[in-house]
């Protein structure tokens, strides 16, 4: 409130031009303290008038200042109200150069600046050197779209610190799982995530959370636990794209990190006895396919060999029965020629057969008599020393005995009754 309005209210007649205006009860004032006039503090007239002529001074207005110092009363009114209302102009020029100077703003590379008009979205800038009309007509809020951001569902901040009701999923054989994961993202749409959902982060977590449930409750336990986590993971992410998109929330996902899946912590134990006696049958199944390919190429090569041998004895067997055949065909053909000599010679044939494999011969030479021992191995033996001191002589064959045929029992008399027969042949 202006000085004058005051007095005017307080009944009290004071002008601003009157320069002994406050120094009177200031004297006064200082009178009864003990003290002389003018040692007191500035009376504030003064330090309004000073005040002036430094801000007159700085707008070129010296020589004003100089003429109110040495003029009349009226005079040096009127100065002082010229002076007073240029220094509220210059004020109110510097206060709007500096709310005019409040609408800059600078927007960082990698971020990208959303500009509102009364709340309402205006437009988007790009990064450098940006202005806006200051407040309270437009806004400004610098978003980060190169930024990759991270949620992570089932725990916060260490895999130690679960969320329970976040990480205990049901899967479809009914089976309880433990699931901690976490989801990478980055803003393809700042304006769509500032301004389409209340708490865009929190959205991104639940949208997280729905996906992953819903993948796994379409799954086994086994396959979330071992050979699945990766596409799971890839489920998840095209799913939770989907429901982002639907909301129109403005993120992109681009990765889904699995940091633990197993059951839960009540039943680890028993789990791990099972996970052991899947390991020990798929330890006791990898053994036993390496004992059968160990095992059976070992037989098939033995049967293969098997039936070689097998066909090269029937082949041999086949053969030597078709030479036997024609042998006997042969002999036959003779033997109707001669049936007496080819039986002496198949005879004699069949003896040297049967003597040259053997070393020992006793002979009954007659019934009743003594048996004839003929040592065959030394007399080899000395024929092959005699060969060998005879060098390139020829030695005559050796002296056989006749035996019965194998087919007719040996007996003197049947001896004799076959001597008479040849006799009688050979007459």
């Amino acid at each position: 409130m202006p000085l004058s309005s005051l007095a005017k209210r307080l009944g009290l007649k004071l002008s601003l031009n009157d320069p002994r205006w406050g120094q009177d009860k200031d004297n006064n004032r200082q009178a009864q303290e003990g003290k002389k006039p003018g040692d007191g503090p500035p009376d504030l007239d003064q330090l309004w008038r000073d005040f002036n002529q430094r801000l007159n001074g700085l707008f070129g207005n010296k020589n004003r200042n100089n003429n109110n110092g040495s003029g009349g009363g009226g005079g040096s009114g009127g100065g002082e109200l010229k002076g007073a209302g240029v220094t509220v102009g210059a004020v109110a020029v510097i206060a709007l150069l500096v709310w005019l100077a409040s609408g800059a703003f600078i927007v960082q590379e990698g971020q990208k600046g959303i500009v509102t008009t009364f709340g309402r979205y205006s437009h988007d800038t790009p990064a450098g050197f940006n202005w806006r009309w200051p407040y309270p007509f437009q806004a400004n809020e610098t978003v980060n779209v190169s930024q990759v951001r991270t949620v992570e569902v089932g725990y916060r901040g260490n895999v130690r610190n679960k969320q329970a009701r976040e990480s205990l999923m049901l899967t479809d054989d009914e089976n309880i799982i433990d699931i901690q994961f976490a989801v990478q993202y980055r803003l393809k749409d700042p304006v769509a995530w500032l301004y389409n959902n209340r708490d865009a982060e929190d959205t991104v977590r639940q949208v997280a959370e729905t996906a992953i449930r819903e993948i796994v409750g379409r799954s086994k336990m086994d396959f979330v636990l071992y050979e699945g986590r990766e596409k799971v993971a890839y489920d998840t992410l095209q799913l939770m794209q989907q429901i982002l998109d639907r909301y129109a929330s403005g993120a992109m996902v681009t990765n889904v990190t699995m940091q633990g899946v197993q059951p839960p912590e009540q039943v680890q134990t028993a789990f791990d006895d099972a996970v052991k006696a899947g390991q020990d049958r798929e330890r006791l199944k990898n053994e036993g396919a390496a004992y059968a390919n160990q095992v059976v190429p070992t037989a098939r090569g033995a049967a293969f060999r098997l039936l070689q041998e097998a066909e090269a004895y029937r082949s041999m067997v086949v053969e030597n029965a078709s030479g036997n055949a024609d042998r006997f065909k042969s002999v036959l053909v003779e033997y109707q020629k001669a049936p007496g000599v080819t039986r002496d010679r198949m005879y004699l044939d069949t003896m040297q057969q049967i003597f040259s494999n053997t070393s020992k011969v006793m002979v009954d030479a007659k019934a009743g008599s003594n048996l004839l021992y003929l040592p065959l191995d030394k007399l080899i033996a000395q024929v092959a020393a005699t060969e060998a001191q005879r060098a390139n002589v020829t030695a005559p064959p050796p002296t056989a005995v006749l035996l019965p045929p194998p087919d007719q029992p040996y007996s003197g008399d049947q001896n004799r009754a076959r001597e008479s027969s040849r006799s009688r042949e050979g007459r």
